[in-house]
């Protein structure tokens, strides 16, 4: 499995390309992310003794159906049973493929209890050692997160082996650590930084624009800026691992027919 080392700016293309397809199809992106939020949510709510088993069990297939609403966003299309594209088929590997990140969470889980000291604090905002074990958690689950960010198109569309799709994963965001590095300063940038200071720039105006603007900044988080993110995970993989000449200067939206059949050419070609 070839995976593409891109320069630094190609972060700040995925979010860029990620904006775009959203502009493409707000409503389908838009509600299938917050589908994807509250099948996050609903297993650990109603069934609470299970739930966190259960949970990353399922999150390849809720990742999968995430990117198949990006790429028929990107072709603008719209057809409801695109959105469960290769569910069925590849439903034993993506089951795996949860296994292994469940095995993954648990082992997580068991080192940040060691770094801790073998307990689980609860974070409060007043606590001034709160940044510093943000900080330390952040840097543990990072491998993780990348293990498993292109993981779920990979088994899923390209037919790939679970544990080899982790391996893949991880030697891909690897390669382009830079990329990531921009995609995260420009995420921060944009989810936080910017929104922070408009806040406190409210603040020292009046009280009430305070309150109505950290309304609209919520607003504007949930509707607006997780769908843009979750289309720009479908195009950091599409940039690492289908990129074609060409594509250096291709805004999202534009056709992308031949990805058509890249699940049976994926499967000829990588297993």
């Amino acid at each position: 499995m070839q995976a593409a080392r891109l320069p630094a700016r190609r972060g700040i293309f995925w979010l860029i390309a990620g904006f775009r397809l959203y502009r493409n199809n707000p409503p389908l992106l838009t509600a299938v992310t917050l589908g994807y939020l509250l099948g996050m949510q609903l297993p650990l709510i109603l069934l609470p003794f299970i739930g966190p088993f259960l949970l990353p069990l399922l999150l390849p297939m809720l990742t999968l159906v995430v990117g198949n609403a990006a790429r028929m966003a990107e072709r603008e299309q719209m057809r409801p049973e695109g959105l469960f594209a290769h569910l069925r088929a590849q439903r034993g590997p993506l089951l795996r493929l949860g296994g292994i990140q469940l095995a993954g969470a648990i082992m997580l889980l068991l080192l940040i209890m060691l770094v801790e000291g073998g307990e689980l604090r609860e974070l409060n905002a007043q606590d001034p050692q709160t940044l510093a074990v943000l900080g330390r958690l952040l840097l543990l689950a990072t491998p993780l997160l990348l293990a498993f960010w292109f993981a779920p198109f990979l088994v899923g569309w390209d037919c790939v082996a679970p544990v080899k799709a982790v391996f893949f994963s991880f030697v891909a965001a690897w390669r382009n650590w830079r990329a990531f590095l921009a995609y995260t300063a420009g995420l921060a940038l944009v989810a936080v930084l910017a929104p922070g200071l408009l806040l406190i720039l409210a603040g020292s105006l009046s009280p009430s624009l305070l309150n109505i603007l950290f309304v609209v900044v919520r607003v504007l988080l949930l509707f607006v800026l997780a769908p843009v993110l979750s289309a720009s995970v479908y195009v950091s993989y599409r940039d690492v691992f289908h990129a074609r000449p060409g594509d250096e200067a291709l805004p999202a939206g534009e056709g992308d027919e031949r990805d058509e059949d890249e699940a049976g050419e994926g499967d000829a070609a990588h297993r």
